[in-house]
């Protein structure tokens, strides 16, 4: 995608060979800010407080601190240290162990002499990957959003809402739910995007509203609880949102507030997609509000919020009462039975485990499909 008219990727190897170039996501839409890792503990600091977010961002800069600790020690100890460092920093994006389960099946057989190259290879082919998968899924979308127009009678704008950010800054490009709404756009179809803030981290008012405002693409962002209203009177078209978690049955795990959303199209008969890449699948999950971890954050994520003030300095204020604690849940589980179909690389199926292996049937080995 494109930041004031220039092409460039979420992640990059830079000028230097080694060193791993990321946008610094706490900054925006204020500052636009890149960041350079050296270590594999910086690469873990950049997952843990949110410089990069989104599940296949997150794996892609796991994989590159994998990189960053080869070229440190290359040991088969500090290769077991970086992934279990790595691993811990976010408990529940499955991409994030997905990408480190591919980063140790790559170079554990390996000397430790081959080990760097080998790292930096897989994690660059892995982004790729993600580029690819991004674009595919975009264009499985964008059939439903020209059907979605076509049954509108092609009059007035096609309205999608969105939740989070699910967009290239959450991927290496493209984006997930965003990729299709790019490709619409580009096409000349009127899509007009309703953007939920997203409270508390605001990943919609800030990072999506930033995206769709570089590509062109009108939008308004609006207030979590709107969403329900605007569906109530007609003004929405159809729902779309990525998933940080798949499981085998089709729930899905998202940012927090998704859920609702769910509920709300469900209950006024609009559609509601979610956009997901092959590896966000967990496959060892049945069900995702029992099994799936919901990470819980600090509270001043919720307490706290940063802005930009008249003077055009930044500041961050607190907006609850001192002594009143905040519970910070950051994602929730929406039961299969709530999404009208999930968008992959490969196509669309029913958010269902038959509808997943229709798409996927090299993981119908040894699974007992259950009713």
């Amino acid at each position: 995608m494109k930041v004031q008219g220039e092409p460039m990727r979420s992640i990059w190897v830079e000028s230097d060979g080694w060193s791993v170039g990321v946008i610094d996501q706490t900054r925006l839409p204020h500052a636009f800010v890149k960041v350079k890792l050296q270590t594999a503990d910086e690469a873990g600091h950049a997952i843990r407080s949110m410089l990069v977010r989104g599940a296949p961002l997150i794996g892609a800069t796991a994989a590159y601190g994998v990189c960053l600790a080869m070229r440190e020690d290359a040991s088969d100890a500090a290769l077991e240290r970086a992934l279990t460092m790595l691993r811990a920093t976010r408990p529940t994006a499955v991409n994030l162990h997905w990408a480190l389960d591919g980063m140790r099946h790559v170079l554990t057989p390996l000397k430790p002499s081959e080990r760097v190259a080998a790292a930096y290879q897989h994690a660059a082919a892995l982004c790729d990957e993600d580029v690819a998968i991004n674009r595919a899924i975009g264009e499985h979308g964008l059939k439903l959003f020209q059907e979605a127009w076509d049954k509108k009678g092609r009059k007035g704008r096609l309205n999608v809402l969105t939740h989070c950010n699910a967009g290239w800054l959450a991927t290496v490009d493209w984006g997930t739910a965003l990729a299709p709404m790019y490709l619409a756009h580009d096409a000349g179809l009127p899509v007009h995007i309703w953007v939920d803030e997203t409270r508390p981290r605001n990943q919609g008012a800030v990072l999506t509203a930033w995206e769709l405002g570089q590509h062109g693409v009108p939008h308004t962002v609006i207030a979590d609880n709107v969403g329900g209203h605007l569906m109530q009177h007609g003004d929405v078209d159809l729902c779309i949102v990525g998933t940080d978690r798949t499981t085998a049955h089709g729930d899905v795990a998202n940012k927090i507030g998704t859920y609702l959303k769910a509920l709300a199209a469900k209950d006024n008969g609009v559609p509601f997609y979610v956009a997901l890449p092959s590896p966000t699948v967990d496959w060892t999950i049945q069900d995702g509000v029992k099994q799936i971890p919901i990470e819980q954050r600090e509270g001043t994520e919720l307490s706290d919020v940063t802005g930009r003030l008249p003077s055009g300095d930044i500041a961050t204020v607190r907006i609850t009462p001192q002594g009143s604690t905040a519970a910070n849940y950051a994602f929730d589980v929406t039961p299969a039975r709530l999404v009208t179909a999930l968008i992959t690389e490969r196509g669309v199926c029913a958010a269902t485990e038959e509808g997943l292996l229709s798409l996927f049937p090299e993981r119908r080995a040894g699974r007992s499909l259950s009713k």
